[in-house]
This record gives C-alpha cells, structure tokens and sequence, in this order.
C-alpha cells in the first residue's frame, strides 16, 4: 500500500486505476524485487518504478539513493518531472544531469545533497570523475529503455559507473524488447530478477489507428501541407530520417504558414527545450524531429504521428507511433510510402501481424508499375 502522501500526489495528478505494468511492478519493487519490465511505450511504466522508490526514500537521509539512468536528455527531464509530481509531498530533492548544458548549476544541485539522480550516462561519468557525487549509500539502480542506451554505444558507460556503485542494491530495468543483448545485460546487473511483461514486444499500441498513403518521394511535402489543411491534425508529430530532410520539411511548412519547429542532435539542447515547450502549450502546431524523440516524449494531446519516411526497423515504428494514444487516449499514424519503401513498409506488417490499410490521395499515387509491385504478394 501506498504512503498516505503518494495517494496525495497520485489523485492530484488526476489518476484513479493503475495501468497493467504498474499494477504488476509497483507490489514487486515495494518488496524489494529486481524486475525487468517489457512494456509497450505509453503504458505508464515511469510511474511503475517512480512511485515505489518515492515511498522507500520517505523519511531518509538527504543523499544519493536512488539513481535513474536514461538514453536521452528529453527522457531525463520527463523522469525528472515524473519524480517531482509524485515526490511533490515527500520533501525529497531529485536532480536531473544530462550533457549540452553547463556543469556548473549540476555540479552545485549535487553537492548540495539530493535523494535521486537522474541522468544520462555520459555526463553522469563527468561529475563523478569530479568528484561531484558519490553513491556509497545508493540503493536502488534504474535502467530506463535500456535497449535504445545499448543501441546508442553505453554499453562501456554503464559498465563503468556499475562498477562504482554498491553491489547489494535493487535494480530495475526497463526496456521495450528483449534483445539478446538486453538479456545478457540484465544476468549482468540484475539479481534473481523477476520478468513483468506487458503486451507483445513488437505490439503498436491497440488505441492508435494506422493508415499508409502511397505518394512519390518528392511529393511527400506537398502532400504533408494538404493533410495539415485538416482541422483535426491539431498536434502533430513528424518523423523524418535526417536532421537535413527534418529542417527541409520545417521550411516547407513554414512558407505555407503552418507553424512548426525542428528537433534533432544538431540542435543545441535549448533549442530542443524551447521546441518541446512550444509544442506542448500548443504555440506551434507541428514537431518535425528526427528519431531522437521517438522515445521519451510524454506529451499529452499529440493526435498524429506521421512518418514523413518508413523507419528502416519495425520496432522504430512501434516507438515512433507509440507518441499518440497514450494513457488510453486514441491518435492517428500516418506513414508515407515512397516505392522504394513498400519493402519496408511489408516488413513493419509482418512485425505487426497484420497489414496496414492503404489510403488512395488523388494525384499523389506513385504511379502504375510501383502500385503493381505493392499488389505482389511479399
């Protein structure tokens, strides 16, 4: 059971029922087990670890207990945030470290005594290097989407700061496959640890309806500007493949004045602040990014999601798409299939088990031999 101050925080935050994911781990974390989670994204699976762990850091020591790491700056900050929501009547300090920013302000917030840390790898090694931290009374380790910090090189980064850290202490990790990898990692790090699956790995979310519109690849602009003339593709996520192609569709859309901002690595980590902030109070209508933010955005509202390019990986559509229709709400994914992309596009109906109804734009097909080999059976 709950502390009577979480209860507090859950009902301020307007939940009433728990998801499947958190229903199971919550129970098995406040007993202290290491669990490995495999959720599909927007099944609320931050809340699963950060609930319990608020509760075991009630009434402790002011030091650094409890420590979060994450792939990405964006998922560090909505971790953070996720803390800071259910913590908000515990008096506990929770401080966010990712790189692209000053050391300075971290390295203060940390030295001056926290109970969770949240970070990215790589700047979390700096500060420890400087001394700014140290973990000798950590107990609980959290892995969060340990398959894509694997797929971004942290392997020996994580290793490194595993080997700081107690050795009698709780882990959890989070993932949203179980890639050999993933599997050997968590015999690696996890003790005994017990397997909370939620739905099938490579399942889209049920309250997302798909659809694939067939148009040529330099056709694609022109058809992405009619689609947002609708009125009801009110908040908008946009999926290119590269930081040139994200910023050349922010162009377009901007010349038709429909307003829109890019988001991807070469932008500084301000720029990818402001763009999020923009799009969450509704100031801009449209997110390009690149799949930087295919994971890690928690953004209420978002009523489509639209591959500008087929992802080369199933489950990258899995993820990208998986930014609508959370938390029970429904949205839309949109997927532009040039013909050099119907292959790609079989591969993610296969992962998904079930074909992806085609939508016909007059004027945008990409003509007749293309449209014969979608029709030959894969």
């Amino acid at each position: 059971m709950l502390a009577p101050e979480l209860l507090r925080a859950v009902a301020d935050a307007g939940y009433t029922t728990p998801t499947p994911i958190q229903a199971r781990a919550i129970p098995l974390i406040l007993n202290g087990r290491d669990i490995m989670g495999l959720a599909q994204t927007g099944t609320g699976k931050t809340a699963a670890f950060t609930l319990p762990i608020v509760q075991r850091l009630l009434g402790g020591p002011r030091r650094a207990r409890a420590l979060i790491l994450t792939p990405t700056r964006e998922l560090a900050v909505q971790v953070k945030e996720s803390f800071a929501k259910y913590a908000i009547h515990s008096g506990l300090e929770i401080a966010v470290v990712y790189g692209g920013v000053p050391l300075g302000p971290q390295e203060t917030a940390l030295r001056g005594g926290v109970d969770v840390i949240v970070a990215t790898p790589g700047r979390l090694l700096d500060h420890m290097e400087r001394q700014n931290v140290a973990f000798d009374d950590l107990e609980v380790l959290v892995l969060d989407e340990a398959d894509r910090m694997l797929d971004m090189g942290f392997a020996p980064q994580l290793n490194r700061i595993v080997a700081e850290i107690p050795k009698y202490r709780q882990t959890l990790l989070f993932s949203a496959t179980m890639a050999p990898e993933i599997e050997a990692l968590a015999r690696k790090y996890l003790r005994k640890p017990i397997v909370v699956q939620v739905g099938l790995r490579t399942q889209a979310a049920s309250t997302v309806t798909h659809a694939v519109y067939p148009v040529p690849r330099d056709r694609k602009s022109e058809l992405l500007v009619e689609l947002l003339r609708q009125k009801e593709l009110d908040s908008v996520l946009v999926f290119t493949r590269t930081k040139h192609g994200a910023d050349k569709v922010v162009r377009k859309l901007d010349s038709e004045g429909i307003s829109s901002l890019a988001m991807h690595s070469e932008k500084s980590q301000g720029q990818r602040t402001d763009a999020l902030e923009q799009f969450k109070k509704g100031t801009i209508r449209v997110l390009v990014a690149t799949d930087i933010a295919q994971r890690g955005l928690d953004i209420a509202g978002i009523s489509h999601v639209i591959n500008y390019d087929v992802p080369a990986q199933a489950e990258d559509y899995v993820h990208r798409i998986g930014r609508t229709g959370r938390a029970a709400a429904t949205g839309d994914a949109f997927t532009f299939m040039a013909a050099d992309e119907i292959s790609m596009v079989r591969l993610i109906e296969r992962t998904l088990g079930t074909p992806i109804p085609r939508i016909s734009v007059p004027g945008y097909d990409f003509g007749t031999v293309a449209a014969e080999a979608e029709a030959v059976p894969a």
